[in-house]
């Protein structure tokens, strides 16, 4: 398996002003891609950026990878500029998987923001079977609904703004709907990708309800190869690496 590869662009599409989905090749002899997986891109050939970006898996393609990213920086805007044919390094995949469900469990998937990247390949995987947390700023960054729709069980919506959806925060959202199924707690079990503070407020609720929860940490890299340690998190048995150990961990060992 050769996880150093070029790629070419096949397509970059806009989904609005900050938010792009990059089609890339993938040659043969690389390697195959988990849901929960990630790849570093070296967006420049110069050195500004200096680093390559990770970006989590979003979708697998007859001849390739799709790649959905916010717009936020450097290495992002230049990303967003990538036409056609333009020639990409790849490093990659990289990192854990989502551990796969008993054929007991009911998934319960929680995407803040771009997060939904990250999880929407598990929901291909599992099509059918998990219900769908989705929260974001606004109604306008609600992407692939109705795909989501298709692979779930039942998609909830929340936005910021009360533009669609339910006003206010998505884990409010999924602590209201735990509350109404408590007869049923003991086969839901958790998957999680958006925000520090999203991340840690859905860990809080599987300890108070005793629900084991997956969740895949967002931290700067480097290397993507666990060598420098600057993407280590502090976990109750020392610090790890989010691109070595990670990026999915047990939401019980992380020390918040």
């Amino acid at each position: 398996m050769n996880r150093y590869f070029t790629s070419r662009v096949k397509e970059n599409t806009s989904l609005n002003a900050y938010h792009n989905l990059i089609t890339l090749s993938m040659p043969d002899g690389a390697g195959e891609a988990f849901p929960g997986q990630f790849y570093m891109i070296e967006v420049n050939r110069g050195n500004d950026p200096l680093l390559k970006r990770a970006f989590s898996l979003f979708r697998k393609t007859p001849d390739g990878f799709q790649l959905m990213f916010r717009i936020k920086g450097r290495g992002t805007t230049l990303l967003k500029e990538m036409k056609k044919d333009d020639a990409l390094e790849v490093l990659g995949p990289l990192g854990n998987r989502y551990p796969v469900p008993s054929e007991e469990q009911v998934p319960l998937v929680i995407a803040g923001g771009i997060g939904i990247a990250s999880v929407f390949p598990f929901l291909h995987e599992h099509r059918g079977r998990a219900l769908v947390f989705y929260g974001v700023r606004s109604g306008d960054e609600i992407f692939v609904l109705d795909e989501l729709k298709g692979m779930s069980r039942d998609v909830f919506i929340s936005t910021d703004d009360g533009s669609m959806g339910t006003k206010g925060n998505i884990v409010d959202v999924l602590n209201n709907y735990l509350d109404s199924k408590s007869a049923d707690i003991g086969k839901y079990v958790l998957y999680a990708c958006g925000p520090y503070t999203m991340l840690k407020a859905v860990s809080k609720v599987a300890a108070s309800k005793g629900i084991t929860a997956y969740i895949s940490m967002e931290e700067s890299m480097a290397c993507g190869l666990g060598a420098c340690l600057g993407c280590v998190v502090k976990t109750k048995t020392g610090y790890k690496r989010v691109c070595k150990e990670g990026p999915i961990f047990n939401s019980e060992e992380i020390v918040w």
